[in-house]
């Protein structure tokens, strides 16, 4: 898949997406999802999915059994694994763009993805990062950058 067409999830999303307290978030963040997962052009870190599980029961009000089945089923993502490498570029990103420590990681894990795009709340929406733009996905809908529901057959 070119990197024109990788969308880098943040957890927000994630959160939005089971969250009933928020109805308009938690439909645009399906739909988001829903089209990421069916045209392959999804991706995160398990720093994403750790984070999604933290605040899945707090936040969301989700039950332990459903929030696990929820990171098994996003684990076919295949999340960026942390390591030295992406800690070193996520140092690079706090001195260069004053990111916070967290918030460094997860754009140093979507360049790793080869995202051009984060999708993400938490950020400001148009922000770049060396060729990763930011989109907020409650601003912006998925069609205007070409996800759609493939046609069957």
């Amino acid at each position: 898949m070119p990197a024109a067409d990788r969308f880098f999830v943040d957890a927000n999303v994630l959160l939005y997406s089971v969250d009933r307290t928020e109805p308009r978030k938690r439909d645009a963040a399906r739909q988001w999802i829903s089209l990421l997962w069916e045209n392959g052009a999804g991706r995160l870190s398990w720093q994403v999915l750790h984070e999604f599980y933290a605040n899945a029961e707090r936040k969301a009000r989700m039950n332990r059994a459903s929030a696990r089945k929820f990171v098994e089923v996003l684990s076919y993502w295949q999340p960026v694994e942390s390591g030295l490498a992406l800690l070193e570029r996520g140092w690079h990103w706090m001195d260069h763009s004053q990111l916070s420590f967290w918030d460094s990681l997860i754009v140093a894990a979507a360049e790793r993805t080869g995202c051009r795009w984060l999708l993400s709340e938490d950020f400001q929406d148009g922000q770049s990062f060396d060729g990763i733009r930011v989109v907020n996905p409650f601003a912006h809908a998925p069609h205007d950058f070409g996800l759609r529901a493939r046609k069957p057959g």
